[in-house]
């Protein structure tokens, strides 16, 4: 089965590099939002699903990567690749200091502490000269949405297939083990701190990459639309429906709750959060631990069931 889905994958993929130059302006866009969701949602279920440390900040490094950007692209020569890049490679800095202060916090303080980091980025951008302040940055007219969607897709690859090393490596066992109790795994030798920053640089270095081609898309920077708070919401939300702490979960979650959301804002634009918060609180309400995880033991339980009837036969 993991054989099948690797194999699946890869097809998407490849329809995912062959379709959009033969789209249109609306479904590349919705592409381009789907994958970006999906990333987004696989940066924070690095540091929230297997490390355990539930956050509301993440955010905070896409404005980070977005603002970089957004200043390399209008007060230098480079092109907006570099800028996203030096987006994610700043964003991979800040975290270290951060990490090492912010992961001493647990549980509620430490969600609390990363969404007040957040607000306290917004404010600063909102005043600083080099920012724009609140009139934001204007980027040059004309982006090549097209490179802004490769872009994102090659992140959000790279961020499942970091998933999935992370899953089957000892690094992902220890942060598990972090993330069910860190006495207990310090006493069996992992060094918890440092394990603890690893992923907090991963989770924040992905975010950060995806912030600078976000700027490039939209042609406009400024503090309430990269520091929204709903971003980091939607991404909650679809790797928690997906299934927290699973390769697959950040995938099938995004893609659902993109895909539903479109569609409820289409047919019922008056209507549509009330709807579309309802069909979310009874997926969690069946389905607590998630599609991912359900459909995995939905699965175990048939394989139970073919072996004795395998025996007799």
């Amino acid at each position: 089965m993991r054989r099948i889905g690797i194999l699946v994958f890869c097809v998407v993929v490849a329809l995912l590099i062959v379709i959009p130059p033969m789209a249109n302006g609306y479904y590349r866009s919705l592409f381009y939002i789907t994958l970006l969701y999906v990333a987004l949602a696989y940066g924070w279920n690095v540091i929230s699903g297997y490390a355990g440390y539930f956050s509301f900040g993440q955010v905070t490094f896409f404005g980070l990567g977005a603002y970089v950007t957004a200043i390399v692209v209008t007060k230098t020569p480079l092109p907006w690749e570099i800028g996203a890049l030096l987006g994610g490679v700043v964003s991979a800095a800040f975290a270290v200091p951060l990490g090492y202060l912010m992961l001493r916090l647990r549980g509620p303080f430490f969600a609390l502490g990363m969404l007040g980091l957040a607000r306290t980025l917004q404010v600063a951008a909102n005043s600083m000269g080099i920012t724009g302040g609140g009139q934001g940055l204007f980027l040059p007219p004309g982006s090549n949405a097209l490179s802004v969607y490769y872009w994102t897709l090659a992140i959000a690859v790279l961020a499942f297939a970091g998933t999935w090393l992370i899953d089957h490596s000892a690094f992902g066992l220890r942060l598990q083990a972090l993330r069910e109790d860190e006495q207990v795994a310090a006493t069996l030798g992992v060094h918890v701190t440092t394990q603890k920053v690893y992923a907090f640089i991963i989770s924040a270095a992905i975010p950060g990459l995806l912030g600078g081609g976000y700027a490039w898309y939209l042609t406009y920077v400024n503090p309430v639309s990269v520091f929204s708070t709903s971003i980091d919401l939607q991404a909650v939300a679809m790797t928690i429906l997906g299934g927290i702490g699973t390769v697959w979960g950040p995938l099938i979650g995004g893609v659902l709750i993109s895909q539903i959301s479109e569609a409820l804002a289409a047919q019922y634009p008056q209507a549509f959060l009330m709807i579309f918060g309802g069909l979310v609180v009874a997926l969690l309400v069946f389905l607590p631990r998630g599609i991912a995880p359900a459909c995995a033991a939905a699965l175990s339980r048939r394989r139970a069931r073919a072996k004795p009837a395998e025996a007799r036969t």
